[in-house]
């Protein structure tokens, strides 16, 4: 991996609520993230009446990662960039499942990054090459142009300061005819109180760690980085009820983190993957 500079600023800096997150507080070693995996999860699969075990739960996190892959159409023998890996578990899924050539995990946060070649020490000397894990802002790559056939990112977009900046580096290191595919949580318009009506709900975007913005804002990005075949899935109803249903083995309706639910009925925020392409080379 050769970074290109070209001579743009350097990446953001790291910011604090994202720093204690997932560093000291480690928010993947918390129960309701079981299995190493840090997303809300894709409960299709899961029976809706059934028992909700934890074995339940990281096959919910698992399907978010299959839903964006099959999503992309991974190419066979495909170069694959996951932005904001955490500890590397969909870096390891993508390697078991769908027989990329190769996958490399990126992540600001150094602690992440440690974690993950720890959980992935046997694959790490198994087959080099084929997994690395590399620090970086989603801003600013640490990664030659067009070098990745496929990128992706579960479930870390609401965390990225500049959506701009970070569509451009995405166009930059795909190859022609590469495609991205994003899954994440944003509101469902850019009414101006969207913002305020989220931070009055859930701390995560009261304090900072989830940033408010409409879906618009990545496809208009993506769009402006000369993406195309632009296309936007909403999945919320596959996420928020069984995402609720897992926290309420914790916590009563009404507590802040069962209001992801209560804002996606309200109308104000929903779940969606988003897929786009760099066009081919003419």
């Amino acid at each position: 991996m050769v970074p290109n500079d070209g001579g743009r600023r350097a990446g953001p800096a790291m910011r604090p609520v994202v720093q204690e997150t997932y560093g000291p507080a480690d928010l993947g070693a918390v129960p309701i993230f079981a299995g190493g995996f840090i997303n809300f999860g894709y409960w299709q699969a899961i029976e809706p009446t059934g028992p909700l075990d934890e074995a339940a739960r990281i096959r919910s996190q698992q399907d978010l990662y299959r839903h964006v892959l099959d999503a992309i159409g991974l190419p066979g023998q495909a170069e694959l960039l996951e932005v904001g890996c955490g500890r590397g578990m969909g870096c390891e899924l993508a390697l078991r499942e769908y027989g990329p050539a190769a996958v490399t995990g990126l992540d600001i946060h150094p602690e992440q990054l440690q974690r993950a070649r720890h959980a992935h020490a046997d694959r790490l000397r198994a087959e080099p090459g084929r997994l690395r894990f590399v620090q970086g802002a989603a801003e600013r790559m640490p990664a030659a142009d067009g070098e990745f056939d496929a990128v992706i990112s579960v479930e870390a977009v609401q965390h990225f300061p500049d959506l701009g900046a970070f569509a451009a580096e995405t166009a930059r290191v795909l190859r022609p005819g590469g495609r991205v595919a994003v899954a994440g949580f944003f509101t469902v318009d850019d009414a101006p109180g969207r913002p305020a009506e989220l931070a009055g709900l859930l701390d995560s975007f009261a304090n900072g760690l989830d940033i408010a913005r409409p879906v618009t804002a990545l496809t208009g990005a993506w769009a402006g980085a000369g993406l195309t075949g632009v296309r936007v899935e909403s999945i919320g109803s596959q996420v928020w009820p069984g995402w609720d249903r897992w926290l309420s083995r914790w916590w009563a309706p009404g507590t802040w983190p069962r209001n992801f639910r209560h804002a996606w009925e309200q109308g104000i925020l929903d779940y969606y993957v988003l897929t786009a392409a760099r066009p081919p080379a003419r």
